[in-house]
């Protein structure tokens, strides 16, 4: 080991070069010992772990040194009565909050006690927008009249990239002289970014090839990817999911402790003119909190939580009670490929019955969808509950937190 952090320092060996010369673990393990003498810092823990590491060092990250482990929970049994997800669920939730999976587990049961969630697919489409630079503002108008007049030429350059996905759509935005053309696909099980990006470049150099508009970037941020955007919360982006609970008087006053009327008014001022007010893109109270948990557990982007947390989460009164539910118009996930294979989390998948492809294909996605959707439902109701009765500090404080 002396020899190569030797050379690690001279300059000699580059730290992404050690796999080159050295077995994944040993690399790994050469890499950590560097890195604690440089930064004068044992990092026994971050030595200590279980996942493949032959796997992730050629799929999942470079210059590796070890993991970071976060706790993992259960909430459940949760009842799901999806189209792709039926039946009942321990929700795998990975954070380091406290109160956060005693607060989905107490949702859960209301959800189970009332029978079930229901949850609905919307809309299934990755996206990816290049952007081309026009002549002119005349040029512009022919490029987007072209895109709209060859979409079947756009369909077969696309899906000459892959075996799985399908195109679904192109749309075009138009701004001065910048031309933004959002591709839209059906990705099956897997959430599809290194699919679309793929189909997209061989679209890109498609349009440019055919109208004379300069392809600029592959990626023009009318996608969205990884940002708040408008445009996801309108049109979508992944999966859009709803889903929601008729709860009886008696439910909300047994297991919230309050009542109908009082928990929609919590909905309808804090979530709707709350998020009004501040102008926000998301109108919840934590949906973040439940995507993040669920998407580090099982392998799933975590910056696509940004997208995830633009929900709307409703209260409608009804007889004898209410009817809630979530609305996640952005909801990019997978069951293949990126951080699903890795050991641990595909073990969080599987307790879900969703890991790898499914039968037919795009069904394991779509039925995590749906769980993920069911989870952020109960996340909402407990959430509004506590504050609905006053509780929200109180739970906090059993909890232990400071």
């Amino acid at each position: 080991m002396d020899e190569y952090i030797e050379r690690l320092k001279d300059g000699s060996l580059k730290l992404y070069a050690l796999e080159k010369e050295l077995p994944p673990a040993e690399a790994v393990r050469v890499r950590r010992a560097f890195i604690e003498g440089e930064t004068h810092t044992a990092l026994t823990g971050v030595g200590s772990f279980s996942i493949d590491i032959d796997r992730v060092v050629k799929r999942n990250i470079e210059n590796m040194i070890g993991t970071v482990q976060v706790p993992l929970g259960v909430a459940g049994p949760l009842r799901v009565k999806g189209e792709y997800a039926t039946g009942s669920y321990y929700l795998p939730l990975a954070t380091t909050e406290g109160a956060l999976v005693a607060s989905v587990n107490r949702g859960c049961s209301l959800i189970t006690r009332a029978g079930g969630a229901d949850v609905r697919i919307m809309r299934d489409g990755m996206t990816r927008a290049p952007v081309f630079a026009a002549r002119d503002v005349g040029h512009a108008h022919g490029v987007a009249a072209w895109v709209d007049e060859h979409i079947e030429d756009i369909r077969r350059a696309a899906e000459s990239t892959t075996k799985h996905g399908k195109f679904l759509d192109a749309a075009t935005y138009v701004a001065g002289t910048s031309v933004y053309v959002r591709l839209e696909f059906d990705t099956k099980d897997a959430m599809g970014m290194n699919m679309v990006t793929i189909a997209g470049q061989k679209v890109g150099e498609l349009i440019e090839r055919e109208t004379g508009a300069r392809l600029i970037a592959l990626s023009g941020n009318m996608c969205t990817d990884k940002k708040p955007a408008a445009i996801n919360l309108v049109r979508g982006r992944g999966k859009t999911v709803v889903a929601g609970v008729r709860l009886t008087d008696a439910m909300i006053a047994d297991l919230l402790k309050t009542d109908a009327d009082t928990l929609a008014e919590a909905n309808y001022r804090k979530n709707l003119v709350g998020s009004a007010r501040a102008a926000s893109l998301g109108f919840n109270a934590h949906a973040a909190n439940v995507v993040a948990a669920m998407f580090i557990a099982c392998g799933q982007d975590p910056a696509h939580v940004v997208e995830g947390s633009s929900a709307i989460t409703t209260v409608d009164r009804v007889d004898g009670g209410v009817y809630v539910s979530v609305t996640l118009p952005s909801l990019p996930v997978g069951t293949v490929g990126g951080g699903t294979g890795i050991d641990t989390q595909r073990e969080c998948l599987t307790m879900l019955g969703v890991a790898g492809g499914g039968d037919p294909p795009g069904t394991h996605a779509k039925a995590f969808a749906e769980i993920v959707a069911a989870g952020v439902l109960a996340g909402e109701l407990s959430l509004l509950g506590a504050l609905a009765a006053q509780h929200l500090a109180r739970a906090h404080q059993e909890h232990g937190r400071g």
